[in-house]
């Protein structure tokens, strides 16, 4: 299926690894061009080589921390005027400290909200009114499934995607008229570089061994696995197509039918 994407722009936040990175290697391959932020200036450097090198497409590398409102506004600006537009914004910097309450720290709640939400709304306070000039777009929000399957030891991460899908929904009724959708892509645990940090977390605040808190996440998904970051990348090229663009205010969920109150009766055991 041509996903009639060749031709268009994209901008991905935290496009440097893990999903973005996969995401924007999906992109550039159907034809997009593509500007990427992260905060670590080497990797976002050796993420922009690799991806222009193997489709040929523009790529944008811009060091951007997203808890840094000027940051933001300097990656959508840039972006922007070095690409010409902005048919797509794919918010997918961020993630959250997972622990239960008793552990997490003040910090913990900011750094949350701060980057895994708040990093979405500076973003899109500034890509917004471009594409409104410009006479619509498509915005694609990656989440979590953690705001709409809770589970005791995600409070903060259910906390930053419960809000991320609000917004989600709430932009959708109000820039519809202006041609611009949105939708929400809800990943449940990924493989990415941070998987191993999350599993000795799980393993430390839940007392038990690596082995065991590694098997976790698998046990509570019907698959027995979790997903690897190409497979969340072929969802949202499909949904930043233009063959989707009605899909709007809609969440869409991709962790193997993951049954987060089964991982919670794993840990009672």
């Amino acid at each position: 299926m041509d996903l009639q994407l060749k031709g268009k722009t994209a901008l991905i936040t935290g496009g440097s690894e893990g999903i973005g990175r996969a995401i924007a290697a999906v992109l550039t391959m159907e034809g997009v061009d593509v500007a990427i932020c992260a905060r670590r200036k080497e990797p976002l450097e050796a993420a922009q080589a690799e991806l222009s090198k193997n489709s040929g497409r523009k790529v944008l590398a811009i060091p951007a921390d997203l808890t840094n409102d000027a940051d933001a506004a300097n990656f959508v600006r840039r972006s922007a005027n070095e690409l010409g537009r902005i048919d797509i914004m794919i918010n997918n910097a961020g993630s959250a400290p997972g622990g239960v309450i008793e552990t997490l720290s003040e910090d913990d709640w900011s750094k949350a909200l701060q980057l895994k939400f708040m990093g979405y709304v500076r973003c899109l306070r500034y890509a917004l009114p471009i594409m409104v000039k410009q006479g619509g777009g498509r915005v694609v929000n990656l989440i979590g499934n953690d705001g709409v399957k809770p589970s005791y030891w995600e409070i903060a991460p259910g906390a930053a995607n419960a809000a991320g899908q609000n917004l989600t929904k709430s932009l959708a009724g109000q820039y519809g008229k202006q041609g611009i959708s949105f939708v929400a892509v809800n990943p449940g645990p990924v493989r990415t570089e941070r998987w191993d940090g999350l599993v000795r977390a799980m393993s430390r605040d839940m007392n038990i061994s690596y082995e065991e808190a590694d098997k976790l996440a698998p046990s509570s998904i019907p698959l027995r696995r979790i997903a690897e970051p190409i497979e969340v990348a072929n969802l949202v090229a499909m949904m930043a197509s233009p063959l989707t663009h009605y899909v709007n205010g809609t969440m869409i969920e991709i962790d193997g039918g993951q049954e987060k109150a089964l991982m919670d009766r794993l840990r009672d055991r």
